[in-house]
């Protein structure tokens, strides 16, 4: 249970609702940390939100020569889509496209067991034009397949875990955009020393928060105008006078306990940053528990 004070930052009483997703794990290297990185952030670009992007990406967090099977530095990618169709295909695009095109790269599965198999290598290897040898150590299946700084080292398939959750998020209240943004960035820097979580938006934090449905046909979302501080007068506003900004961190996780404790681990730094240098209320957006089973009630998240 959170300790609230009433010198505190405000908790609002209410619940993020989440939903079930579907997700991989890609281990990225090469033979620098920097390219490791650089492969990984191009093959999680527009990667957002579902609602346009096909899949929600991000980097997990950095590995060491010592954690990666080649021995090279390396760097460990989150994929979440809504079924195993789409995050087949987002898999097969994006290493085809942004990983197996980036100087030295080797890709690996991320997951040691799931529900079932994705074709990574196996999908990918088709690049070799019949060239392409596969090697089988142990039980694992890799594809080396040859390109013009050398070969492409791929694994043949990678798990996919069906207990993901994605949707999981925190609504960030200020008086002003510089402390708002001070408290979401101290919550995203938390967040991220959480394993097995991302924050998919830009540096975690999306500006442009939405609701379902828009007066436009064919538009799906739109802009959240509830929260929306310059529309305080022309809507049903769920701001106070003195909220002059608001952020949300969207945070997806391969399981419902990630999930719990990365926005615990968010919500606790904004409270430790205090009012004075940061948010003044913190709140989440669900839709009456009606379309997602996952309920994160903000004043009884278990510890991280």
């Amino acid at each position: 249970m959170l300790e609230l004070t009433s010198t505190s930052v405000r908790v609002d009483d209410t619940f993020a609702e989440a939903f079930d997703m579907r997700a991989t794990a890609l281990i990225i290297t090469a033979p620098t940390k920097r390219w490791a990185l650089q492969a990984a952030t191009t093959m999680t670009g527009f990667a957002t939100s579902v609602i346009a992007c096909g899949c929600e990406a991000g980097v997990d967090h950095a590995l060491s020569p010592r954690e990666t099977p080649d021995g090279r530095p390396g760097v460990r990618v989150l994929m979440f889509a809504v079924s195993t169709s789409e995050l087949q295909r987002q898999v097969q695009m994006r290493v085809g496209q942004c990983v197996l095109t980036s100087p030295g790269s080797a890709c690996y599965a991320g997951l040691e067991a799931g529900d079932e198999k994705l074709k990574v290598g196996a999908a990918i290897r088709f690049f070799g034009d019949g060239w392409q040898i596969s090697k089988k150590l142990g039980s694992r299946r890799f594809w080396r397949v040859p390109v013009m700084d050398g070969e492409f080292v791929c694994e043949s398939t990678a798990f996919m875990t069906k207990s993901a959750v994605g949707g999981g998020n925190l609504i960030i209240m200020g008086a002003t955009p510089a402390r708002t943004l001070a408290a979401a960035e101290a919550a995203v820097e938390a967040m991220r020393a959480v394993p097995d979580v991302i924050m998919p938006f830009p540096g975690g934090i999306a500006r442009s928060g939405s609701k379902l449905g828009s007066k436009y046909k064919g538009a799906t979302a739109s802009t959240n105008d509830a929260y929306c501080p310059t529309l305080k007068g022309a809507v049903e506003s769920a701001l106070d006078p003195e909220i002059g900004c608001v952020l949300e961190i969207v945070v997806d996780g391969l399981t419902s306990a990630a999930v719990a404790a990365a926005m615990r681990a968010g919500l606790s730094a904004i409270l430790a940053l205090g009012p004075e240098r940061g948010a003044l209320r913190v709140g989440a957006g669900n839709y009456g528990g009606k379309l997602g089973r996952h309920h994160y009630r903000l004043r009884e998240l278990p510890p991280p």
